[in-house]
């Protein structure tokens, strides 16, 4: 079996520029109706968690949605839903049995690959309830994105245009948490695959693992920039010394066409300043906060 992490190992430029893009609520507006329409539904079915429904749905939007944890792995995600959930008093009142899962905590702690092939492998070699269950709800949520979401839905405006841009300037990677297949499935459909030399999801490493993977030692810092819609992918561009271009949650037509009018040109022309970025990242942090609605 070919490993995919390879194809990014094994990458060589062919141009001068490396542009790296997240794809859930970045490029395509599904992050709103995969959380609310499959991750969440299969986080109350397969916890258990019916009695607080309404609570375990505030405290799963907040975190994949709504706050600087937006875009985080599914794995991560969970556990910090469960967290906020045993700790809000509301919560607390309905005397509820929040999940114990410690097994998934020390694996998300230890594994470099937050995805299904590598939940199964441990399944496999260990009899833990918690693993077992948490791949039950991880397979149950992209059987519910397969039926529910990918149905043509296409890319944010400007998304295509500032592809078609860029193709003749930058080597141009999809960077993600979503498992690969999802991603394939979803950037064919809309003949946008063509653009990317790769498309690396969850199952290949962290958002800066890719980066890394794809174009360490193979571009001038400065001729590196990463798109995305979270915080996480900020966090990814920085490790690696990329530039960042923010897409605004909410606002996700505006930042592209931004990207397309003005973004581009400055990073093709060498003048995408630290100081242009430093403003975008100061209108970004405005949208995504760190304490949930209930707290304040």
């Amino acid at each position: 079996m070919n490993d995919p992490v390879l194809k990014l190992k094994n990458h060589k430029p062919t141009k001068e520029f490396f542009i790296a893009i997240d794809s859930d609520g970045c490029a395509f507006d599904t992050m709103e109706i995969k959380h609310k329409e499959c991750f969440i539904p299969n986080i109350i079915k397969h916890w258990g968690l019916q009695p607080i429904a309404k609570y375990a749905r505030m405290a799963a939007e907040f975190v994949n949605l709504y706050s600087k944890w937006r875009g985080i792995n599914r794995f991560p995600a969970l556990t910090m839903t469960f967290d906020l959930l045993r700790e809000w008093d509301k919560v607390q009142q309905r005397h509820v049995p929040i999940p114990e899962v410690p097994n998934l905590r020390k694996w998300i702690e230890t594994e470099t690959k937050l995805g299904n092939p590598a939940l199964e492998a441990y399944c496999k070699q260990h009899d833990h309830a918690d693993m077992h269950q948490a791949l039950k709800w991880s397979k149950g949520v992209n059987a519910s994105v397969a039926e529910i979401v990918d149905k043509g839905l296409p890319p944010f405006p400007y998304v295509r245009e500032c592809l078609e841009n860029a193709r003749n300037h930058a080597d141009m990677l999809v960077c993600s948490q979503t498992p690969t297949e999802a991603l394939r499935r979803e950037w064919a459909e809309q003949g946008i695959d063509q653009f990317v030399f790769a498309i690396a999801g969850q199952e290949m490493g962290t958002k800066s693992q890719h980066i890394a993977l794809a174009a360490d030692d193979r571009y001038v810092k400065a001729k590196m920039l990463m798109i995305g819609d979270a915080p996480g992918d900020m966090k990814a561009a920085q490790a690696n010394g990329a530039l960042f271009f923010p897409i605004n949650p909410g606002d996700e037509d505006v930042s592209w066409q931004r990207l397309y009018e003005e973004g581009l040109a400055l990073f093709f022309a060498g003048k995408y300043t630290k100081e242009y970025e430093a403003e975008l990242i100061k209108e970004f942090d405005q949208y995504l906060p760190e304490m949930p609605p209930w707290k304040r």
